[in-house]
């Protein structure tokens, strides 16, 4: 992992302005938000944990990890067969999904370079082109991977539920509610979504 991005303490005294995020940000003082700089991993990971919960994904990633050997590249995936990738408990799509993944990066049909270039709207629809990512998979490795300092993933339902908690809104909040704390948390959306995850769980989030 690394150290905090660099925008960090910046953003702690910008959203310490609202009441809630004061109080969370005074609660949550051990960790913050860091990167793998890993994007293959982090995307193998996204596509893993896709509609499971965290420990089959744990489970599952353990597995995968063993059949790599412990180096998880484009190159050793794309070596792997897809039987073999089945066996760790991936399921047919999820293999698909990787093993197009490692192909593209291997034949550089897919350039993760450009992503620093881009705005976050067409970083998320140039990872979405991916097979088996989604928009809010696109979002997470923006946040985890990338550091990228406003993305506000509202299809996330950890997210949802901690504003509903923390807000005291009814589960779900309305989505007028969620674009107005948008607004008022941009352009550091990326650090209130993870105290208002670390809300919810103890354990810091990282995909």
């Amino acid at each position: 992992m690394s150290k905090p991005p660099i925008y960090w303490s910046k953003a702690v005294k910008f959203l310490s302005k609202d009441r809630i995020m004061k109080k969370l940000i005074s609660k949550y003082k051990d960790k913050t938000l860091t990167t793998r700089k890993d994007i293959f991993l982090s995307l193998c990971k996204s596509i893993i944990g896709q509609q499971i919960s965290v420990a089959a994904a744990n489970s599952v990633f353990l597995k995968f990890k063993k059949e790599c050997r412990g180096k998880i590249n484009p190159k050793v995936v794309n070596a792997i067969t897809s039987a073999r990738l089945k066996k760790c408990g991936l399921s047919r799509q999820k293999v698909r999904g990787i093993k197009e993944l490692a192909k593209k990066f291997v034949n550089k049909t897919f350039n993760p370079r450009v992503i620093t270039k881009m705005g976050d709207e067409e970083a998320i629809l140039y990872l979405s082109e991916l097979r088996q990512i989604g928009r809010w998979s696109a979002e997470m490795i923006l946040l985890f991977t990338y550091n990228r300092s406003n993305i506000w993933p509202v299809q996330d339902i950890g997210l949802l539920r901690a504003i509903s908690n923390n807000y005291r809104k009814s589960y779900l909040p309305p989505m007028s509610y969620v674009s107005r704390l948008k607004k008022r948390f941009s352009p550091y959306c990326s650090v209130a979504t993870w105290y208002l995850w670390r809300s919810i769980d103890d354990e810091p989030i990282q995909y």
